[in-house]
């Protein structure tokens, strides 16, 4: 059985493309870095992307449908990141799952991961069907991504709906690919809006970073650096404030501004 202070985090969206993947991934590798034993488990069944982002792809030889089948062990199935080996993933199995996969299964491999993890992150398949809710039932709290759309927001507050009915809690938001420039301008859904509407605690905000299309090309998580982008270093306050800490939320107001005086700066500086 798991240890009673392993957390099954569910990371959720509604919509698909919000970075819900990309979450996953980086906060695993930024728990690992803080010391924390953390499972990354894939439960997109139909479309895995977990072990790619990861760059574990090459190292899959079982999964959990080998586990769930009993024609492998768990340890067999866990594949340890090679520069973080407080991480390990346990890859999605055949689509054909979905077939035949139950809230049940789910619970079942949930617990055979937390017996060794401090930490299980669930990556959900987006939407609210039957693969969203398998993934649910093996979570004790989750954590909602979405970006500052209004049609991301809306699937964001149908998923919060079915996690409040199967008593899924804390539930918390990452609110993704903030633009301040664009928030200031009132061409985008300010923070604001989105927490009133979605009544969630704020848990991270991440600025938008072309450096997530980078190194999710690359198949290296961005916290995997310590070189931190605007983005990675947003996951590692993220993964920090789960750990307890008192770390400050940015505010996107201050971030224009900060960017114009930089701008700024450049503009006024000579070339000789």
């Amino acid at each position: 059985m798991p240890a009673a202070s392993t957390r099954f985090i569910l990371i959720c969206s509604g919509k698909g493309g919000v970075g819900k993947t990309t979450l996953t991934a980086n906060l695993g590798i930024a728990l690992a870095k803080l010391g924390a034993r953390t499972a990354v488990l894939d439960a997109d069944f139909g479309l895995r992307n977990l072990d790619l982002l990861l760059g574990l792809e090459n190292r899959i030889i079982y999964t959990a449908q080998d586990v769930l089948s009993e024609r492998c062990r768990l340890e067999q199935a866990l594949v340890k990141h090679k520069l973080q080996p407080n991480l390990a993933l346990l890859p999605a199995g055949d689509p054909r799952m979905l077939e035949w996969l139950k809230p049940e299964d789910m619970q079942a491999i949930g617990a055979m991961v937390g017996e060794t993890a401090d930490y299980v992150l669930i990556d959900a398949p987006a939407g609210i069907e039957g693969g969203f809710r398998n993934a649910m039932a093996a979570a004790r709290e989750a954590i909602v991504i979405t970006t500052p759309e209004v049609s991301a927001v809306r699937d964001a507050d149908r998923v919060i709906g079915l996690l409040n009915s199967e008593a899924v809690k804390p539930t918390q938001l990452v609110l993704n690919r903030v633009r301040p420039k664009m928030m200031a301008s009132q061409e985008m859904l300010a923070v604001d809006d989105v927490t009133d509407i979605l009544a969630l605690p704020l848990l991270g905000l991440v600025l938008e970073d072309e450096q997530v299309i980078v190194s999710t090309n690359r198949g290296e998580p961005l916290t995997l650096s310590d070189n931190l982008s605007p983005a990675a270093r947003a996951y590692s306050n993220i993964a920090r404030r789960l750990q307890g800490e008192d770390v400050p939320l940015i505010d996107p107001a201050k971030e224009r501004q900060g960017l114009r005086a930089r701008i700024g700066r450049l503009m006024q500086t000579k070339i000789f």
